[in-house]
């Protein structure tokens, strides 16, 4: 059993445009894989551990790998960092673990992909103003694959200040010559003023836009980590999720105009967006496909490396209590 940590991950320069790629591929086998609905516990308040498992869709190529992994990931209020995540991969035909890996990476990574594909996916045609709420992780590796994914496109980014969150944010993006961005320091004047609203805050206790009219005609929204947006449910022209058992629980399911998962968009089944006018939010909930998706290609890439390995023997007899 191979350990696979984070630095051995970072280690493999895995670029963001490749994380796109593979939001791509591992959308086109979600119907082929088995993905039950995340399964979650919580110790208090926002804390919580949540179990992940997904089981690849069987490879039509003999030889190639057939993986079930499940990722277990935590987040507890005043620990640092306060998410994280491990997985358990193993190989689909025998049984054999075949790694621990840390997930930390995967989980941040994945999501920003997920995120600009959607983006990419329901935008209006002529989108150009970009707003982010929550300058954290997400925020970055979401930027990342925007910015890698669509090198030829020019975008301007609009950042919610806080702290210095938002210069540190332009910062790290000083290389990239495909962005422009802005400081404001008003959420509603955000709201009013941008094509695309991305908020990757990791917790609210509220609304962060309670006049869900201060989102104009044309806007696609984009709630990373789910909370504080639910008031656009009933009043947006369209819904996406990223698997309908893990959104059909939401307040508002019921009540949605128009829904549909954002994986009939990419594979050409849905147009997504129907008009430049419509109002679109996208729940992205986090599925256990992409991250077993992810780390069967990470234990692939370390397969033949010198990587830590952990001594597990397993019985290989029948044993009696």
């Amino acid at each position: 059993m191979k350990i696979i940590s984070h630095q051995t991950i970072c280690s493999l320069e895995i670029s963001p445009r490749c994380c796109v790629e593979w939001i791509y591929k591992s959308f086109e086998m979600k119907a082929k894989s088995q993905l039950p609905a995340k399964i979650s516990v919580h110790p208090a308040d926002y804390d919580f551990f949540t179990s992940m498992p997904c089981l690849l869709a069987k490879p039509e190529k003999i030889g190639e790998g057939y993986y079930f992994g499940i990722k277990e990931v935590h987040r507890i209020e005043g620990a640092v960092p306060s998410l994280g995540s491990d997985m358990m991969l193993y190989d689909a035909q025998t049984g054999e673990l075949l790694a621990l890996i840390d997930c930390d990476w995967i989980t941040t990574m994945r999501t920003g992909a997920v995120a600009a594909v959607s983006i990419k996916a329901l935008r209006k045609r002529n989108a150009s103003i970009y707003g982010f709420v929550g300058l954290g992780n997400t925020a970055r590796a979401t930027m990342l694959c925007m910015l890698e994914a669509e090198p030829e496109r020019h975008f301007c980014v609009k950042l919610l200040r806080y702290k210095d969150q938002a210069e540190l944010f332009m910062e790290r993006f000083g290389a990239y010559d495909n962005v422009d961005f802005e400081i404001v320091d008003d959420i509603d004047e955000l709201a009013r003023t941008v094509d695309v609203f991305v908020s990757c805050i990791t917790s609210a206790d509220g609304l962060l836009v309670e006049n869900v009219d201060n989102f104009r005609p044309g806007v696609t929204v984009i709630p990373v980590h789910m909370r504080g947006l639910q008031n656009c449910d009933i009043v947006f022209d369209r819904v996406f999720g990223d698997d309908t058992d893990h959104v059909r629980g939401f307040k508002y399911f019921s009540q949605y105009k128009d829904y549909n998962e954002i994986g009939e968009v990419l594979a050409g089944r849905d147009p997504g967006r129907r008009n430049d006018s419509q109002r679109i939010i996208d729940y992205n909930y986090g599925l256990g496909l992409h991250d077993v998706f992810f780390a069967s290609k990470i234990y692939e890439r370390l397969c033949d490396t010198d990587i830590a390995e952990a001594d597990y023997h397993k019985a290989t007899d029948k044993f009696w209590i």
